[in-house]
């Protein structure tokens, strides 16, 4: 539902970096790697040093590919440009970026609900160091004095920018969440927003509907899907309420304030021009074979759109509630354990319940192999274990490894043979005389009456759906 007032539309381009997954940089031989000691992982290259020259890193380009062949992009001849700026936290000011000629571009992302966003160009450049602002809110203005960790600086990048298709931020954080599962299963990034690995910055505009689009602002460094979508919502409504009052939107880059929920004014925004492009004179031009791409497109494995259909065909014909159920575990990597339980005839449905509530959040699944897990949705499926007493057995398991059948036999999960089953019923019928007369007369509520009797009666060794089974029969 859109959050916008009866006669506007927003217009969002999303702008998202994401770190490669290289071990050096992307022009020396220094370290890639998050969370080590300030100013260590630096050299004369990476600080743009006087005589240094930089030399292109193969890995990052493969990895860029990646990229563009899971976004169906046109990989083309490209050039690096040297893109000027005032730097406080790039030593040699200025940035080697890609400028008129991307490796990557026109190609486009499909959501899981079935609309396109068209992708302008995903290109390389190298990423910028981290300044820390001491005093006062933690921002420059009012900072006490600033630090400068350089770690960063040439750690290899690709900034994907979307055309400005999306309509609502619900779109724009369901594109942003589909582009992080590829770019996790591309193997170039992990995905970790809160790490900085991929970053994204929103381009918003509002218009009236079929109007031509107007003034954007770009909001800068948002680090997770939750701001992505709370900044989009209240930077268009700001816009709105800025033109409805008389006034005109200027074309700015603003800070997003998760704390307070606004977004402020960063700086004017520079155009194209402000940055004096220029060709690098240090580097040729990237140019992959066909034979280079064909490589690295046979080493690339399936998409997450291509493992949520697969999933889905094993289901036959998902509910909404099973969609949901698949891409949780497809974004989780949980789907290994999901097909092994088909491939053994195990009930589908349960084992994908079972994958996207019981081990989906788990830090660790090392001690879970997909046979404990196969017969685990067994042995609910066959009604040797309830509901409740597979999650229960698949917590141990999880915890500490095991076979299902002694970890439910130590819990004292043994099957209730049916006798025993319906005598208990039996018993609690006779004391419940009144509520058994209205299940019998239609209510089927009471059902869940009985049930939860017959659980704490048994100490939950019956089985649920066994127990509604002989219910029923008595009617």
């Amino acid at each position: 539902m859109s959050v916008l007032p009866d006669g506007w539309e927003m217009v969002v381009g999303l702008e998202v970096h994401t770190e490669l997954l290289t071990k050096s940089k992307l022009f020396c031989g220094c370290e890639n790697h998050f969370g080590s000691e300030p100013n260590t992982n630096v050299c004369p290259i990476c600080l743009g040093l006087p005589g240094s020259l930089p030399v292109l890193n193969e890995h990052a380009v493969e990895l860029a590919m990646r990229i563009g062949m899971a976004l169906h992009c046109t990989i083309a001849p490209s050039t690096f440009h040297r893109k000027n700026y005032f730097y406080p936290d790039q030593s040699k000011d200025y940035q080697i970026s890609q400028y008129d000629l991307p490796i990557n571009a026109n190609g486009y992302l499909d959501l899981p609900d079935g609309s396109r966003v068209r992708i302008e160009r995903a290109h390389m450049e190298e990423d910028t160091g981290k300044t820390t602002h001491l005093g006062g809110s933690g921002r420059l203005a009012g900072a006490d004095r600033s630090l400068v960790d350089y770690n960063r600086c040439g750690v290899p990048l690709v900034e994907i920018v979307s055309a400005p298709d999306i309509r609502s931020s619900a779109q724009a954080r369901a594109y942003a969440a589909e582009l992080r599962g590829i770019l996790i299963a591309t193997g170039a990034s992990d995905g970790r927003m809160e790490e900085g690995s991929m970053r994204i910055d929103a381009n918003v505009s509002v218009r009236r509907p079929g109007a031509e689009f107007g003034t954007r602002c770009e909001i800068k460094n948002l680090n997770s899907l939750r701001s992505l979508q709370r900044a989009i919502d209240h930077e268009a409504l700001r816009q709105i309420e800025l033109l409805e009052e008389g006034g005109t939107v200027r074309q700015e880059t603003r800070h997003w304030d998760e704390d307070i929920g606004e977004t402020s004014t960063l700086r004017v925004k520079e155009d194209a021009e402000d940055y004096r492009y220029f060709r690098d004179p240090d580097l040729v031009d990237l140019a992959p074979s066909e034979a280079w791409q064909a490589r690295v497109r046979a080493d690339m494995g399936p998409m997450p759109a291509e493992r949520r259909h697969a999933l889905e065909t094993r289901l036959g014909t998902p509910t909404d509630a099973q969609r949901d159920a698949v891409v949780v575990v497809i974004d989780l990597g949980l789907e290994r354990y999901v097909h092994a339980a088909a491939d053994a005839g195990a009930d589908v449905a349960i084992a994908l319940s079972r994958a996207a509530n019981e081990l989906a959040g788990v830090e660790s699944l090392d001690q879970l192999s997909s046979d404990s897990f196969v017969k685990t949705v067994a042995m609910e499926q066959s009604g040797a274990l309830s509901a409740t007493q597979a999650k229960a057995v698949l917590g141990e398991l999880i915890a500490n490894g095991g076979d299902p059948v002694s970890v439910a036999a130590a819990k004292g999960y043994e099957q209730l043979s049916s006798d025993s089953l319906e005598a208990t019923i039996d018993e609690l019928i006779a004391l419940n005389p009144d509520e058994w007369g209205r299940y019998r007369d239609g209510d089927d509520k009471l059902a869940g009456f009985f049930t939860g009797l017959v659980m704490k009666a048994t100490s939950g060794k019956a089985n649920g759906k066994a127990v509604v089974a002989v219910l029923q029969s008595r009617r």
